[in-house]
């Protein structure tokens, strides 16, 4: 089977930071499904992945979590589904990535593809779900489904992947005040959409911002982004015996400030179960049951949970810069031979690159983070953005990564 994957941790501009690999058909173990992958998403975990981890010499790593396909094979002792049932699932870190023609899980984290929702929009639920309800309803310890208790919950960085899942999920599903974060007019009109009652500004005091909306302390903090750089802000904020969870991987957080109010806090990995095989794994906060349920709370399903269903920008605020000046409209088309210009006169034929989309989108694996991996620290990017963000008003914008 085919595969992507790479030996050796490289830059991404590296033509072997990426590669075709052939692989044998896998055999699934008494509980896995062996499963034709229809599409994958990619997550920062992947990026962070091929940037530092290296497998053992001579062995590839094959990348990839999120995926969403048909199982095709199962094993002696799988007992959730059969050959033909459409799934998606977040995979494990232990294991190959799903950036393959077949890949094989453990039927215990696996959920049935919600029925109203294509492969590549089931695809991009899996970890960012999974993560959110884990950290809602697991870490904060907030009652599920129960929509009577009282306080409030702030959400920094509410317009991310992770934030509008779990906005949405702790609107609907509890009786908590959803507090959400963001800085810019369309990130803070999506935070609304995706149900906040209120909206604040990371860039400015939480305390002050809590107050200005009548909010004198939280009971539940999400940290999704930056925490050692809000940490100040929480400790302030969060109420005496307070919960505060996060995702991320600060090099240093001293949360000695937070013991005065006795505030627990808890990191949220959702592949932990996977990892080490807790006894929850098959019970009843198992991932299979939570991606069940899923589905009831999807858009179209009976529900409307709703999530930012890509759309491909190459050629429009999104460029490749190639090594040697020219350009390319996205990651995947670096090497085609097709001529866009240069970094000074860039010139895309918009009815050139929607016909190429029609082919490509549906299989694409670029993301913007592929991008910024390219041109990080490049002083052509600032000469590129200068000229078209500054000079020719180009329909685009920088985002920080709190945004």
């Amino acid at each position: 089977m085919k595969a992507i994957g790479y030996y050796t941790p490289q830059p991404v501009t590296s033509p072997d930071a990426l590669v075709d690999i052939e692989l044998p058909t896998p055999r699934p173990g008494p509980s896995d499904l062996l499963v034709a992958v229809n599409a994958v998403s990619v997550n920062p975990v992947d990026v962070k992945s091929r940037a530092s981890a290296a497998p053992p010499k001579g062995e590839a790593r094959i990348l990839g979590f999120d995926a969403a396909g048909v199982v095709i094979g199962v094993g002696s002792e799988v007992r959730l589904f059969k050959p033909g049932d459409e799934v998606f699932y977040a995979g494990a870190i232990n294991r190959p990535g799903t950036n393959s023609e077949l890949h094989l899980v453990d039927e215990r984290i696996v959920g049935r593809k919600p029925r109203t929702l294509s492969f590549s929009q089931a695809a991009a639920l899996p970890l960012t779900s999974i993560t959110a309800w884990e950290l809602l309803f697991d870490r904060l310890g907030v009652p599920y489904g129960t929509k009577a208790q009282n306080g409030t919950i702030l959400i920094i960085n509410g317009a991310g992947g992770v934030g509008s899942i779990l906005t949405q999920i702790a609107r609907r599903l509890t009786g908590l005040t959803v507090v959400a974060t963001a800085s810019r007019p369309e990130t803070i009109a999506w935070c609304y959409e995706m149900g906040a009652h209120h909206v604040i500004d990371h860039h400015r005091s939480l305390t002050e911002s809590l107050h200005e909306i009548g909010i004198l302390q939280i009971e539940y903090v999400a940290s999704l982004t930056a925490t050692d750089k809000h940490l100040s802000g929480i400790a302030d904020a969060i109420a005496p015996q307070g919960r505060l969870a996060l995702i991320d991987d600060p090099e240093v957080l001293d949360i000695v400030k937070l013991k005065r109010k006795s505030v627990s806090v808890h990191w949220e990995l959702m592949f932990t179960r996977s990892l080490f095989q807790t006894q929850d794994t098959s019970g009843g906060s198992s991932e299979t049951e939570l991606l069940s349920t899923i589905p009831g709370i999807v858009r179209g399903d009976d529900g409307d949970l709703k999530f930012a269903e890509w759309s491909c920008r190459a050629g429009q605020n999104n460029v490749i810069i190639r090594t040697d000046g020219t350009v390319a409209p996205c990651f995947p088309m670096y090497g085609a031979t097709y001529d866009w210009g240069n970094i000074d006169r860039p010139h895309f034929d918009q009815q050139q690159l929607a016909g190429m989309k029609k082919t490509c989108q549906q299989h694409c694996f670029s993301t913007l983070n592929h991008n910024l991996a390219y041109c990080y620290n490049d002083a052509r990017v600032i000469k590129w953005l200068w000229s078209n963000v500054i000079k020719n008003k180009f329909q685009g914008g920088v985002r920080s990564f709190e945004d």
